[in-house]
């Protein structure tokens, strides 16, 4: 009979799981679904424990869709040199801990859909949960059959403000819509700056993405027009949301700036600065486009 895991090897593991999967980047998608959350419930306020639960579901969400991607990944990331040292493929954690982890997280998301009816009499977010658990989680079949796999991560956190938009209306609108639209782009557009890295690896291995099929000039081409796009939805947000002003253009600008310097920082011939323009600039862009937007709800 197997032993019950020792709570000081569980807290390590899931330190190392949460470092592997990189749970502080939940930022990406977060403030955007906090930006949702109060222009949804004007014109009053969100309640603090509607926030706390838009919060909670995006962390759990997100971390059962990682680690099932680790899972489905694991043996694409040991033959590629730049995945291999992650945790299971490189035998730091069994496959059998990071699955309860994604079942652990997956109930966890599904009972606090549940709480938005208990407690606010909203049961659209329990019965979209399961959909929306399997559509974020199934972004690792994507890449086997389809360079549109970037737009279909794009696509998974975009559903971000969208599922916020309906837990607090109970509706949906066009200003989620477009922020969805902003969001799908930004991230497919970084996602294929990222996938650069792995080109020799997604060719060797026959994994799609744009880079792989047409190399890593075209897709840095790519990756602009996919932001360029993005930036028009973030003005057509603007324009749609009575909301939505000043400071608000005063983020998309900033907003502008940094994915400028993000395409500046990586050339073909030189990937070096890839993950300071993936995580860095884009966690930026993020927290300032989210911050400001709520600010000026509050003005």
């Amino acid at each position: 009979m197997s032993q019950p895991l020792d709570p000081q090897t569980f807290a390590a593991r899931f330190a190392l799981f949460a470092a592997d999967i990189k749970i502080s980047h939940s930022i990406f998608a977060l403030p955007w679904a906090i930006l949702a959350t109060f222009l949804a419930a004007l014109p009053g306020r969100p309640l603090a424990g509607q926030i706390a639960l838009i919060i909670v579901c995006m962390i759990m969400a997100r971390t059962a869709a990682m680690g099932a991607n680790r899972l489905l990944d694991a043996r694409l990331d040991a033959v590629n040199p730049r995945t291999a040292r992650r945790a299971i493929p490189s035998g730091k954690l069994p496959r059998a801990f990071v699955t309860a982890v994604v079942i652990a997280c997956s109930i966890l998301f599904i009972a606090a859909t549940s709480l938005f009816g208990f407690f606010y009499h909203n049961w659209l977010p329990l019965i979209a949960s399961v959909p929306v658990l399997a559509f974020v989680c199934a972004y690792p079949f994507l890449k086997r059959f389809t360079r549109l796999c970037h737009y279909y991560l794009g696509a998974a956190l975009a559903l971000a403000p969208v599922c916020a938009w309906v837990a607090i209306a109970g509706t949906i609108d066009i200003q989620p819509l477009l922020m969805a639209a902003a969001v799908l782009l930004w991230t497919a557009g970084f996602d294929i700056i990222y996938a650069c890295q792995d080109f020799e690896s997604d060719r060797a291995t026959g994994v799609y993405s744009v880079p792989a099929r047409f190399g890593i000039a075209r897709a840095l081409w790519v990756a602009r027009g996919t932001h360029v796009a993005c930036v028009a939805a973030m003005i057509a947000l603007g324009i749609a949301s009575p909301a939505l002003d000043v400071v608000y253009a005063i983020g998309v600008i900033v907003a502008v700036a940094l994915l400028v310097i993000e395409h500046a920082m990586v050339k073909a011939d030189d990937l070096s600065k890839v993950n300071i323009a993936f995580f860095t600039v884009n966690g930026v862009i993020s927290v300032v486009l989210g911050t400001l937007g709520v600010i000026e709800v509050f003005i």
